[in-house]
């Protein structure tokens, strides 16, 4: 084998470990733990908002909808028979545009099984706050209840370079 073909083997194997090694990093992993995560048992409020949060995203309908309990989930499974599944998935799709990030603050404990948690979402041009209301049912909380959104005007638009 040549000098350059060898020198081009050898950049090429590198550049390979480097690549291997960048996305084993960005999947969450590290290098000396590759043993996969035990499932989890315990949910918090938060994961059940983050979790419904992205089930919209993706248009998961049924998915989406046991995230909810109580009158709320009665609601919602009004919504999808009068709009059908499809329709509704693509407006639980629509929903999240324009979102440009989520806060979840720690949750309020109301009673040993409610919560309410205060949820802001970030979009270009405003904030708007929204509590979310959950109850614990079995080792999972549901949403059961969303307050009307509270609408703040952002003072300096979302992504304006900093100077």
């Amino acid at each position: 084998m040549s000098r350059q073909r060898l020198a081009q083997v050898v950049t090429v194997a590198v550049l390979a470990a480097v690549a291997g090694l960048v996305l084993l990093r960005t999947k969450g992993m590290e290098t000396a733990a590759l043993t996969p995560e035990p499932a989890k048992t315990e949910w918090s409020p938060q994961d059940v908002i983050y979790e419904m949060l992205d089930l919209a995203r993706e248009g998961r309908v049924a998915d989406y909808l046991a995230c909810h309990g109580g009158g709320m989930l009665e609601s919602l499974r009004q919504a999808v028979r009068e709009a059908g599944e499809e329709s509704f998935a693509s407006q639980l799709k629509r929903s999240g545009e324009g979102v440009k990030g989520v806060a979840i603050n720690e949750p309020q404990v109301l009673r040993t099984d409610e919560v309410r948690a205060r949820v802001e979402f970030v979009y270009q041009d405003r904030n708007e706050v929204q509590w979310m209301h959950l109850t614990r049912d079995g080792r999972r909380w549901k949403i059961t209840r969303v307050e009307p959104a509270e609408r703040t005007p952002a003072p300096i638009p979302y992504g304006t370079p900093v100077k």
